[in-house]
């Protein structure tokens, strides 16, 4: 069981890992060895969490989400199969805690008729100030 609040706990049977070959440095090792890990976890099929909340993280993984709704995270970071898997799990605690946190609701505000007067008088100076920069040859004659 992967634990991700103490009321919420996904069943590891559900994650599925492949260990994949990983780019950068290591010399040889990296031709070698798969330590690289890829976690799939079908978000769709999941009965751990509410509807809600699928939306939110399937929104939230963005181009981690297959069009199946199947999350892939990849870690690559360590040079061990073991550290990599554990950095894939944290990262997926990580992001489905985030999706479980509810969006504030944003109240509609007007501005205040203060503010309103103060912008259109703001708006006035302005213009006048453009006014007096106008070119008019008219002006100009003696």
């Amino acid at each position: 069981m992967v634990e991700i609040i103490p009321s919420l706990q996904l069943d590891e049977s559900e994650l599925q890992f492949d260990f994949i070959r990983s780019a950068g440095p290591g010399g040889q090792n990296v031709n070698k060895v798969s330590t690289a890990c890829q976690l799939r976890w079908d978000v769709r099929s999941t009965p751990a969490l509410p509807p809600e909340v699928k939306e939110r993280l399937m929104k939230l993984a963005g181009s981690r989400m297959t069009d199946e709704g199947v999350l892939i995270i990849e870690a690559r970071r360590y040079r061990t199969q073991e550290q990599n898997r554990l950095d894939a799990i944290q990262r997926l605690i990580a992001l489905v805690q985030k999706a479980l946190e509810k969006p504030k609701e944003r109240k509609k505000t007007r501005p205040s008729v203060t503010a309103s007067a103060a912008r259109v008088d703001d708006k006035k100076r302005r213009g006048a100030v453009k006014r007096t920069r106008r070119y008019n040859p008219a002006d100009w004659e003696d």
